[in-house]
């Protein structure tokens, strides 16, 4: 198991859960002729979940709030999770499209959300504390301890749940949330985007971009390398306001607003007049009230369409506090695309609430390197598969 140093945890133990061969081969001769596909097991409504013709999701694995998804150079497929503490490997032994094997490699952690692979090294951050695997490999499980290599972020557990990455600068990116839902704190570290130059003698963080409430999913484009990330709006201002955002950093030091103003320039009624002459960067897409974006990626790898390989993906993990009245919003994968007039959203996939009761809450999107869509979803626990064929598109 990946478990920190002895002296950092202790008693740290394995499971694995390995699904029956019989099982998966029903299920894939089943996405031969249904679109979208059913779940393997007939325990979540799939059939509920409306794509665009042509594409199919199916279960790609069962894991337990699975929360930010990475891929090693080995095909072996990481989870980690903000409730559980857990983080999961998952694998596809015989490369049919679902997971035959998932091992939970480390447990005991304070919200481990946010992993990434770099150098064939598995990053974990947990709140505080980022963690560094031993090298990878396809066999990489149970005795593959963790290293603890950085403990200077805060301990706050409002917005503390981290996403991580590594940038085209060879970077490590760190969001720090604000640690309230609306407030304005003498430590500048909060509410913004830090870098981590873990190549450095000596570890410090430094400010990329400020006024980011709480970012829970950034990428970069594919051509100019510039920083795009979701956040979260704040809450308590109403059903319909304010929109959560979707940003675009070219270069570092902008800052985004928070907590002086909302959205597409709503000013916060207790800290609007606060901003004083600091220039607030307007996001690049409005992307609606409570949707709670999460993780985003490019399509270009994705074995789908070219209008759908030039869109930005969007998990938006959904609404928790909109009146019985308004009802929910979010809990849906979106579009990002590219039009004459500026960035336009459209609905991808759309279902996982029924009759304003949410039964899956998106997370994390991922590009498999078989050109799929991988889905992360937290409260149905479990991974999706999105696939395309020119055949059923009609």
């Amino acid at each position: 198991m990946l478990i920190p140093n002895p002296t950092l945890h202790a008693n740290a133990s394995t499971r694995f859960t390995t699904y029956g061969l019989s099982i998966w081969l029903l299920a894939s001769l089943i996405l031969l002729i249904v679109n979208p596909s059913v779940n393997a097991n007939g325990r979540l409504p799939l059939d509920k979940l409306k794509l665009p013709p042509g594409f199919s999701i199916a279960i790609y694995a069962e894991v337990e709030n699975p929360r930010q998804l990475a891929i090693d150079d080995h095909g072996t497929l990481y989870a980690g999770s903000r409730s559980a503490g857990k983080v999961h490997a998952i694998r596809d032994l015989d490369q049919d499209g679902f997971a035959e094997q998932v091992t939970v490699i480390a447990q005991d952690l304070l919200m481990p959300s946010g992993i990434a692979i770099h150098d064939n090294h598995l990053f974990i951050a947990a709140v505080d504390k980022l963690y560094r695997s031993a090298p990878l490999s396809a066999t990489t499980g149970t005795d593959t301890p963790l290293t603890l290599i950085f403990s200077g972020l805060p301990k706050d557990r409002h917005h503390g749940w981290k996403f991580i990455d590594f940038g085209p600068d060879d970077l490590m990116y760190i969001p720090v949330g604000a640690p309230c839902n609306i407030c304005l704190s003498d430590d500048p570290i909060y509410a913004s985007i830090q870098t981590l130059d873990l190549g450095a003698e000596s570890l410090s963080l430094q400010p990329f971009a400020l006024g980011v409430r709480n970012s829970v999913g950034f990428t970069w484009h594919p051509n100019d390398k510039a920083l795009w990330f979701t956040d979260n709006g704040r809450d308590h201002l109403g059903d319909d306001a304010p929109d959560c955002e979707l940003n675009i950093a070219p270069e570092r030091g902008l800052h985004f607003g928070y907590p002086y103003e909302h959205g597409n320039g709503l000013r916060d009624p207790e800290f609007g007049d606060a901003a004083g002459n600091l220039r607030l960067r307007r996001p690049a897409l409005a992307l609606g009230p409570h949707v709670a974006p999460l993780g985003i990626t490019f399509g270009e790898q994705l074995a789908f369409p070219e209008a759908y390989q030039a869109a930005l993906f969007i998990a938006e993990h959904g609404s928790w506090n909109r009146s019985a009245t308004a009802g929910h919003t979010g809990h849906r994968v979106t579009l990002a695309q590219s039009t004459a007039e500026g960035l336009v959203q459209t609905v991808f996939i759309e279902g996982w609430l029924q009759n304003n009761k949410a039964w899956g809450r998106p997370a994390d999107v991922l590009v498999h390197p078989d050109g799929s869509l991988l889905i992360a979803d937290d409260l149905a626990n479990v991974i999706y598969r999105v696939t395309y064929r020119q055949s059923t598109a009609s």
